[in-house]
C-alpha cells in the first residue's frame, strides 16, 4: 500500500524540548507534597552548606527479545486470541474494545511472554491482531518487526529530579526531592476510555494501580509510579520534603522493569554518593550511620560490602561504587567494580546482597537477581530512545544496543535467610546496579555523571 499520513494531530516534539518543558514545569510549580517531615525550609536556612544537583533519565524501550505478536480468530459470535500477555484481564477488554464484542465473548490463551518487562501490561498488539480478524473473519497473526517494536513502544518515561540537601560539618540536615514527569496510571485512564465500556479505565486502575503497592502495604490505588522509592527514603534525617511536579508531553508510555523505583535509585543513590564526596566521608560509611532503626537495610548494605572486599584497594584503572535500594517489598545493597577499556566502560564484578523474605528457592532468587542486573546495565551503558520531529531515532539492535555476552560482568549474589513474608526477586535487581555503576565511575575518574546513559569520556 502506498500510504499518505496525516501528521496533523502528531506529536512534533524533539528530546530537548521534552526537557524543556520539565524545567520550566518544575519552575513554576514546585509540586504537590508526598512526604514531609521536620521543617525542611528552616533547616536549610540554618544549614552551613546547601548541596544541589539535577539528574535526568531519558525514556527507554523494552526491548523484548521476541517482539510484539498476537493471533486473533473471531467465529460464532466470539473472538479466541493467542498472545504473550503479562494481564490477560486486559488482554479481554483490549479485544472486546476494537470489535463490539463483550469481554465475555473474548478468549484469551497466555503464550510464553518472550519477555515483557512491564511491555506487555499494554495490549496494542492483541487489538490491532483482533481488530483485523473480527473484519476479515479468518485467523489473523500479526508480528511486529523489530523497527515497529522499537520505535511504537510504550516507553518508560523519561524523568527529571532536582535535588537539595542542607549540610552542617558531616551532618546532612535536610533532604529535599523534587521528581518532576508524568505518572502511568493517568496516561492508561486518558486512553482506555471506550465509551461502551465506561467501567474499563477503573478496571485498568484498579488493576495496574495494584502493580508494587502490595508488598508496601498500601491500600489505596494512588498512583505511585512517579514518586515509588523516593518517598520511602530510609536515611535518618530530621527534615524531609519530597514532591512531584506532574506534567506530561504526551509520549506515550508504560510500566518497565522497577518503574518508578528505577529512576528514583539513580537520583536518590547518586545524590547520596555526592553528599559523602561533600563531607568528606566514605560513602559505605556515611550511608551507615545514617540507617540507625533501619536492621534490613543495614544488613544487605553490610552483606555486600563484605561481599566486594570494601576495604581492600581495587586494581589500578578501576573505581568501585555503593549503592542500597528497597522496591517491591525487598531490600538489595550492590557494589559495582568499573574500569573503561578501548574507550569504553567495562564493568568487572557485582556484589549484591538481597533481603526479599522467605526464600523457597534460592536459585530463583539467584537467576531473577542477576537477569535484573544485567537488565539495569544495559540502561546505564546504552538505554535512551531519542525523538526528533516527533519520531523516535532509534530503530533496530545496532542503535538500541543490548548487553552481550562477552560483556557480563562477575555477579556475586548474597541471600539473606529470614523468616519475613517473601516479596518480589523480578525487578529490585534493577535499581540500586544504575548509581552503583555511575558511583564507581565517580571513584575512578573523579567526573559525576547527572544524565543517563553513562559515558566513557564524560
Amino acid at each position: 500500500m502506498n500510504v499518505e499520513w496525516d501528521y496533523a494531530d502528531a506529536l512534533s516534539l524533539s528530546t530537548d524540548e521534552v526537557f524543556a518543558s520539565y524545567r520550566q514545569a518544575a519552575d513554576e510549580d514546585r509540586g504537590e507534597s508526598e512526604r514531609s517531615e521536620g521543617d525542611y525550609e528552616a533547616a536549610v536556612g540554618e544549614a552551613g552548606k546547601v548541596f544541589e544537583a539535577e539528574y535526568s533519565q531519558p525514556y527507554l524501550a523494552h526491548s523484548t527479545l521476541e517482539p510484539m505478536n498476537a493471533t486473533a480468530w473471531y467465529q460464532e459470535g466470539g473472538i479466541e486470541v493467542w498472545a504473550p500477555t503479562q494481564a490477560p484481564d486486559l488482554g479481554r477488554i483490549a479485544a472486546a474494545r476494537v470489535t463490539d464484542l463483550s469481554p465475555d465473548d473474548v478468549t484469551i490463551n497466555t503464550t510464553f511472554l518472550g519477555g515483557g518487562f512491564g511491555r506487555r501490561l499494554t495490549q496494542d498488539y492483541i487489538e490491532e491482531a483482533a481488530a483485523v480478524a473480527y473484519r476479515v473473519k479468518k485467523p489473523v497473526k500479526v508480528i511486529w518487526s523489530r523497527e515497529e517494536d522499537t520505535q511504537h513502544d510504550l516507553f518508560r518515561p523519561a524523568m527529571l529530579h532536582r535535588m537539595q540537601a542542607g549540610l552542617d560539618g558531616n551532618q546532612l540536615t535536610g533532604w529535599h526531592h523534587q521528581i518532576v514527569g508524568p505518572q502511568l496510571l493517568d496516561w492508561y485512564v486518558r486512553n482506555a476510555a471506550p465509551a461502551q465500556y465506561p467501567w474499563a479505565p477503573k478496571f485498568m486502575y484498579d488493576t495496574l494501580g495494584k502493580v508494587g503497592l502490595l508488598a508496601e502495604g498500601i491500600a489505596t490505588p494512588k498512583d505511585m509510579s512517579a514518586i515509588e522509592g523516593a518517598i520511602e527514603y530510609p536515611y535518618n534525617v530530621g527534615n524531609i520534603d519530597i514532591r512531584h511536579t506532574h506534567t506530561d508531553p504526551g509520549v506515550p508510555v508504560t510500566f518497565w522493569r522497577s518503574v518508578g523505583y528505577s529512576h528514583n535509585g539513580f537520583a536518590v543513590e547518586t545524590f547520596m554518593d555526592e553528599l559523602a564526596h561533600e563531607t568528606g566521608e566514605d560513602p559505605y560509611q556515611f550511608r551507615r550511620k545514617l540507617l540507625a532503626g533501619q536492621p534490613r537495610h543495614l544488613e544487605v548494605l553490610d552483606r555486600a560490602v563484605r561481599l566486594a572486599g570494601w576495604d581492600v584497594p581495587v586494581a589500578e584503572g578501576r573505581g568501585r561504587g555503593i549503592a542500597l535500594f528497597k522496591s517491591f517489598g525487598t531490600f538489595v545493597a550492590q557494589v559495582v567494580e568499573a574500569g573503561v577499556e578501548n574507550g569504553a566502560i567495562k564493568v568487572y564484578k557485582v556484589a549484591c546482597a538481597v533481603d526479599c523474605g522467605q526464600v523457597v528457592n534460592p536459585r530463583i532468587v539467584e537467576d531473577q537477581i542477576e537477569g535484573g542486573i544485567v537488565f539495569g546495565l544495559t540502561a546505564a551503558l546504552y538505554g535512551e530512545i531519542t525523538f526528533e520531529n516527533g519520531q523516535v531515532k532509534q530503530s533496530n539492535f545496532h542503535d538500541y544496543q543490548l548487553m552481550r555476552q562477552y560483556e557480563l560482568p562477575e555477579v556475586t549474589v548474597d541471600i539473606v535467610q529470614s523468616t519475613e513474608a517473601p516479596t518480589g526477586v523480578g525487578e529490585p535487581g534493577v535499581p540500586p546496579v544504575i548509581p552503583a555503576l555511575g558511583n564507581a565511575l565517580f571513584a575512578l575518574t573523579g567526573k559525576r555523571q547527572r544524565s543517563l546513559p553513562l559515558k566513557a569520556d564524560a
